[in-house]
């Protein structure tokens, strides 16, 4: 019974905060399509007091703002695209959330794969001059000196000839 409860604990977890939203009642458009673009937009745009988080997801008064000018443009008509320009306008290109690719944006876009490549690479470098030092070290123990190429010759011939032990 407690791995149930556990169980079920766990998963209101996960699901809890998909379902909790930072807009609040007073903010949805009468209009359900309107408030879905309004939504959508929100999902696409960043808070400027939390960074990390969507305005559709912050408590943060400047997303309220945000949240609120949104539907303020789209119930004066405006498409989703003349909505996002005019944010980007006011606030930059940090306001969204994916930035475009552009000249400004490109370290952005490349420099995750190229680290991730590059440490792909180091990685197989490291495993690579393992290898060999494993191989040397392997190659290096089992070689033996001409003193103890001599005794093993003697070892060897002793047993060969039980009368003279060594």
């Amino acid at each position: 019974m407690k791995r149930i409860l556990a169980a079920l604990f766990a998963i209101m977890l996960t699901v809890m905060p998909s379902a909790l939203y930072a807009v609040q009642p007073d903010e949805i458009m009468a209009d359900p399509a309107q408030e879905a673009r309004a939504r959508n937009l929100s999902r696409e745009l960043r808070c400027m007091v939390c960074q990390n988080q969507s305005i559709d997801d912050s408590d943060a008064p400047l997303a309220r703002d945000l949240r609120l000018l949104v539907r303020e443009r789209i119930a004066a008509g405006s498409t989703d695209q003349q909505v996002m320009d005019f944010l980007v306008a006011r606030y930059g290109k940090f306001v969204l959330l994916k930035p475009p690719v552009g000249r400004d944006t490109l370290i952005l876009w490349l420099l995750p794969p190229l680290v991730l490549a590059g440490g792909g690479v180091a990685l197989w470098f490291y495993n690579r001059r393992r290898n060999r030092a494993a191989a040397n070290e392997e190659g290096a123990s089992f070689q033996l000196t001409p003193e103890e190429e001599a005794r093993l010759e003697k070892l060897i011939a002793a047993q060969e000839s039980p009368e003279k032990p060594v």
